[in-house]
C-alpha cells in the first residue's frame, strides 16, 4: 500500500545543491523544509511522491547553497561609509573613527545602521553575522524585526565610550542586552573586548571568567597590523596573541579576527588552543594592513572564517567580494595556483563561520535537522554562463548581485530580489539624514 505523501511548509528546486557538507555537487534536487528545518534533501522526482509542500519555488537555473556567515562586521558603521577612506588604521581610528563615534553613536544610531547594513547583508546572501559594537540591543532589536540571524558581540573597552564609561559599565550593560535577548532562537552573544591595546590584563582577566562562568565566547581583534605586534613586543615581550594565551582567553570558544601578523609559534598556538580565525581580506588590503597566512592556519587545522569587517573600513558587505580576494591572495601570496580551491572558500563563507560562532549544529550547510538558512544563486545570465562547476562559479564568476532568493529558518526574506522583512526605501531615506547630520 502506498504511503500518502507527508505535508511540509516549502519544497525548493534547484538545477543544482551544494550543501558543503557532504561535499559535491548535486543535480536536480529538492530541499524540503518544514518549521522551520531541514527534513530532506532529495532527487526532485523522489520529492513528486514523498512530500506535498504547501508553498514551492522553482530555481530552475539556480544553485541552492547554505546561508553565508559574516563571522566579523561592525553592522552600524554602514552609515560611515566612506568617510576616511585611503588611511592606515592606526590614523583611520584615532583621528576619524573613534571622534565621530563619540559625537554621534546612540541607540538611534545603531538601529538605523544595522538595518541598513541587515538589508545590504541579505540582498547579498548573508544570513548570519557575527557582530561587534555599541548598544547591541539595538542591533538585536533590527535583527528581530527583519528575521535575520546573528552572534552580537558585548564589546568592552577600558575607556570611556558613548556606550560606557569604562570596562565595568560596558560589562553590566552588555549583560542586560544579553538578558532581554537571550531567548531569542535567532540570536546568540560573546563577549568582546575590542583589542589587546585597548583592554589592561586585569579587564581581561575578568573577561576570561565570565567566559567560563556563563559559557560565552570570547572575539577580539588580533594582530591585525605590524604596529600593534611590535609595541606589544616592546612593552610586554609577547606578541598580543602570546599575552591573550598567557591570560587564558585563547581556547575553542577564542574567535582572532584578523590574525595578519602571526608567525609559525603563533599559528601552532592557534591549532593547539583549537581557536578560530577570521579573515577580512578586502579590510586588511584596504588599511594595508597585510595578508593573513590563511593556507599554513588551514594546513594546520585551524579553523578559518571568513568577514567583511565594518563598511567605514571595507566598504562592502559582501561575502561573495571576500571569497574570491580570498582565494586570489592565497594564490599569488604563496605561488600557489591550488591555494584555496573554490570548496574550500565555500566552506569558509559558510560551515567554517558557522564554527567560529559555535553554530555549526544548526546553520552553515544542507543537513537535514538543520535550520533553513538558504540562498539560491542565479547562474543562468550571460555573465555566468557556460557552468562547468557551480562551486567555481560561486566565487569566479558570479556575485551578490545573483542572488535571487534568502530563507533564514524557512522564512523568505529576500524574495527574487525583493525584500519582505525591511523596507528599502525607509532603510535608505535614514542612510541619507545620516549623512546630513555627519557632514
Amino acid at each position: 500500500m502506498n504511503r500518502p505523501p507527508r505535508e511540509i511548509d516549502l519544497r525548493i528546486d534547484a538545477r543544482w545543491v551544494i550543501a558543503v557538507e557532504p561535499g559535491g555537487v548535486l543535480e536536480r534536487h529538492a530541499l524540503i523544509v518544514d518549521d522551520g528545518r531541514i527534513v530532506a534533501l532529495c532527487p526532485q522526482h523522489d520529492a513528486d511522491v514523498a512530500f506535498a509542500a504547501a508553498a514551492r519555488v522553482a530555481c530552475d537555473e539556480h544553485v541552492l547553497i547554505p546561508g553565508l556567515v559574516n563571522a566579523h562586521t561592525h553592522a552600524a558603521m554602514t552609515l560611515l561609509r566612506g568617510v576616511a577612506d585611503d588611511l592606515p588604521l592606526d590614523t583611520w581610528l584615532e583621528r576619524y573613527i573613534w571622534p565621530l563615534e563619540a559625537r554621534y553613536v546612540s541607540a538611534e544610531f545603531v538601529r538605523d545602521g544595522v538595518e541598513l547594513a541587515v538589508a545590504e547583508m541579505l540582498c547579498g546572501g548573508v544570513t548570519c553575522f557575527n557582530d561587534m559594537y555599541f548598544f547591541p540591543d539595538a542591533t538585536a532589536a533590527a535583527c528581530d524585526a527583519a528575521g535575520m540571524r546573528a552572534m552580537l558581540g558585548l564589546p568592552v573597552l577600558d575607556f570611556a565610550t558613548a556606550w560606557a564609561p569604562d570596562a565595568e559599565g560596558c560589562l553590566q550593560r552588555g549583560f542586560e542586552a544579553r538578558d532581554r535577548w537571550k531567548h531569542s532562537a535567532l540570536l546568540v552573544f560573546a563577549l568582546a573586548p575590542h583589542a589587546p591595546y585597548t583592554v589592561g590584563d586585569r579587564t581581561w582577566g575578568t573577561i576570561v571568567t565570565y567566559a567560563r562562568q556563563l559559557d560565552l565566547p570570547i572575539q577580539t581583534h588580533v594582530n591585525e597590523t605590524r604596529l600593534e605586534v611590535e609595541k606589544s613586543l616592546v612593552a610586554t615581550g609577547e606578541t598580543p596573541l602570546a599575552r591573550l594565551d598567557r591570560l587564558g582567553a585563547t581556547g575553542p570558544g577564542f574567535i582572532a579576527i584578523h590574525c595578519v601578523h602571526v608567525d609559525s609559534a603563533g599559528i601552532e598556538l592557534l591549532a593547539r588552543q583549537g581557536c578560530h580565525v577570521v579573515h577580512c581580506p578586502a579590510s586588511n588590503m584596504k588599511l594595508a594592513s597585510g595578508v593573513a597566512p590563511v593556507a599554513a592556519m588551514l594546513d594546520r587545522g585551524v579553523n578559518v572564517a571568513l568577514g567583511t569587517d565594518g563598511a567605514a573600513s571595507n566598504n562592502r558587505l559582501d561575502l561573495f567580494s571576500e571569497m574570491r580576494l580570498a582565494g586570489l591572495l592565497a594564490k599569488v601570496v604563496s605561488g600557489d595556483a591550488a591555494a584555496l580551491p573554490a570548496a574550500t572558500l565555500l566552506h569558509m563563507a559558510t560551515l567554517g563561520g558557522a564554527r567560529a560562532l559555535g553554530l555549526d549544529r544548526s546553520i552553515g550547510s544542507l543537513e537535514v535537522g538543520k535550520a533553513a538558512d538558504v540562498v539560491a544563486v542565479r547562474l543562468g545570465d550571460p555573465e555566468t554562463l557556460p557552468v562547468f562547476d557551480p562551486r567555481a562559479h560561486l566565487v569566479h564568476a558570479a556575485g551578490r548581485e545573483h542572488v535571487s532568493d534568502v530563507w533564514v529558518a524557512g522564512r523568505h526574506l529576500v524574495d527574487r530580489g525583493v525584500l519582505t522583512t525591511v523596507d528599502r526605501g525607509a532603510v535608505a531615506a535614514r542612510a541619507r539624514s545620516w549623512q546630513s547630520r555627519l557632514r
